[in-house]
């Protein structure tokens, strides 16, 4: 395995046959895609137990919370537990990008990895595509006369792809012009919405209640342009979660993919329930650090379907602490139990953070392979310490093999029940649920909200619209909402400057600073390293 690429891994892995699968997970009724995927019929008779994944703070990279997932699963079920995995569909503007791929690593990876990340079974297409024709739907009302008199559209165009020049345009519409903005499809209210629907009914409840803009004060809702039943028809078979394997055979459920950092960051609630009507053990996993995917997972998506994890996994690497102790990205390589000792407070700030759920907690290291030895000494002595429940993973280079240290972990502290402690209750104010998150998630006392916000604020309040769960938008790369404070910052000041309502998904999202909803490509993009020879994709990763 020394210097082979994922790609490599996973071309000499043998993969079954997904009807194969399909019967090894209990699954009836599905519809194949090729011999590798397939499409299921949703369950919600939720039995099993449920497992959260989450992580510290990344870096750019990020930290293996994909690759420890799949490979807990794979050891899971080598240790005689079945267990399904249940994970976000990666989108195009991070392959493309900076990221790259989201299948996992190493030996631990789903597959077939270069389907899965492009095109799949085109969910991302039809979600793209579904929101445009919404937009479309509200252009051509306004052309033809504007008989609903929309002064205000709220409603955004999305592409599956890092553009920034489409961030700010103006559109021409006959005789009108007005500003328009694309967002990333993973960050769209048409994912959320499609990712937290319980049933088709219910989604098609969400969709109806989209705002899409505004009367003067009166909002506009989707129902009224008459297009819903065409978003539908473009949204059925997507709906339905997708089946792949990991490396060794087992079944993944992939579906949805929404951000954690501009989104609320979980995969479908179907494919939740689905994979814990089948198994005894459902792996899923939340977006970025717990700040982010784990706060949302259970803010909004526990309550909103009615699930609670049975145990969280926390996932740090040595390289990430070392980033978040000052080390620079150039130096993480080196040893340096400095960094180590100082970047330890932000791993302890998200074992703070995951605590006041009131849901076990496991923390795992992901082995990296340059990992030195003494500051593998100063972890397990940290933790010893500490009274933490501490594994080393070495998932990514032994796969099931190198998981066993974590599955004992796991087993000896998952609880049969557990019921969640939210951050905030929905009755809140919204400046109150902000406040509790900044104080119990982000650790500071200092919310400033722009005057932008307050209007936005006092017109929810009004309309009795304020009574649902926050998704706060923010850097990934910190606990505040500065991408350069490492550690676990204290006293920062977090600057609400935006607020919109997401009718549709059920939730209310608050923009700190200057945060993008539709991030540009890098200087040097993942793009420029992919290619097909002799008929064969390389370089997704």
């Amino acid at each position: 395995m020394k210097n082979m690429s994922d790609m490599e891994i996973a071309k000499i892995s043998k993969l079954e046959p997904i009807s194969d699968i399909a019967k090894k997970a209990g699954i009836i009724n599905f519809t194949t895609y090729g011999a590798t995927k397939a499409k299921v019929e949703s369950i919600d008779n939720p039995k099993g137990n449920l497992i959260l994944v989450t992580a510290i703070n990344p870096t750019p990279a990020g930290e293996g919370k994909t690759t420890t997932s799949i490979g807990l699963a794979d050891a899971m079920n080598a240790a005689g537990h079945k267990t399904i995995l249940a994970l976000r569909e990666p989108s195009l503007g991070p392959v493309f990008g900076r990221k790259g791929g989201a299948t996992g690593g190493g030996k631990a990876q789903i597959a077939p990895i270069d389907e899965i990340n492009l095109h799949f079974t085109g969910d991302f297409h039809a979600i793209t595509t579904a929101n445009n024709l919404l937009s479309a739907a509200i252009d051509n009302h306004i052309y033809f006369g504007n008989n609903l008199n929309i002064t205000k559209v709220i409603w955004s165009r999305c592409i599956d792809m890092n553009d920034r020049a489409l961030r700010n345009i103006i559109i021409k519409n006959g005789k009108t012009e007005r500003e328009e903005s694309f967002q990333i499809t993973a960050a769209s209210e048409l994912m959320a919405i499609f990712c937290l629907a319980r049933d088709m009914n219910d989604l098609r409840y969400r969709l109806d209640n989209i705002i899409v803009g505004y009367a003067k004060e009166k909002p506009i809702f989707a129902k009224e342009l008459n297009v819903v039943g065409s978003m539908i028809a473009l949204l059925k078979e997507s709906f339905k979660p997708n089946l792949v394997q990991t490396l060794e055979n087992n079944p993944a459920l992939v579906h949805g993919g929404p951000f954690a950092n501009i989104a609320h960051g979980c995969n479908s609630i179907l494919a939740t329930k689905t994979a814990l009507s089948l198994a005894d053990y459902t792996v899923t996993e939340a977006g970025f650090g717990s700040d982010l995917g784990a706060e949302k997972f259970m803010n909004i998506k526990a309550r909103i379907a009615n699930i609670s994890p049975n145990v969280i996994v926390l996932v740090a690497t040595i390289r990430a602490l070392k980033m978040q102790g000052g080390a620079k990205k150039d130096e993480l390589d080196n040893e340096d139990i400095t960094s180590l000792s100082k970047g330890i407070k932000n791993l302890e700030q998200h074992i703070s953070i995951l605590k006041s759920f009131n849901i076990p907690l496991i923390v795992t290291l992901n082995h990296f392979v340059k990992d030195y030895e003494s500051e593998l000494n100063f972890m397990k002595k940290w933790a010893k310490e500490n009274a933490v429940e501490f594994s080393i993973s070495k998932i990514w280079e032994k796969g099931s093999n190198g998981g066993q240290e974590l599955v004992e972990s796991l087993l000896k502290n998952i609880k049969d029940k557990t019921e969640v402690n939210y951050t905030y209750d929905l009755t809140d104010s919204i400046e109150t649920k902000m406040q509790k998150l900044a104080k119990t998630i982000y650790g500071t006392n200092d919310i400033v909200f722009s005057d932008d916000a307050l209007t936005t604020i006092e017109y929810l309040k009004k309309n009795k619209l304020d009574k649902k769960p926050i998704c706060v938008a923010k850097t990934p790369s910190s606990l505040s909402s500065n991408p350069k404070l490492m550690g676990a910052p204290k006293d920062f000041t977090i600057t609400i400057n935006k607020i919109k309502l997401s009718n549709g998904a059920g939730f209310i999202t608050l923009y700190c600073d200057d945060i993008l909803v539709l991030p540009g490509l890098p200087k040097k993009p993942a793009a420029e390293r992919i290619d097909v020879i002799n008929g064969i994709i390389e370089g997704v990763s």
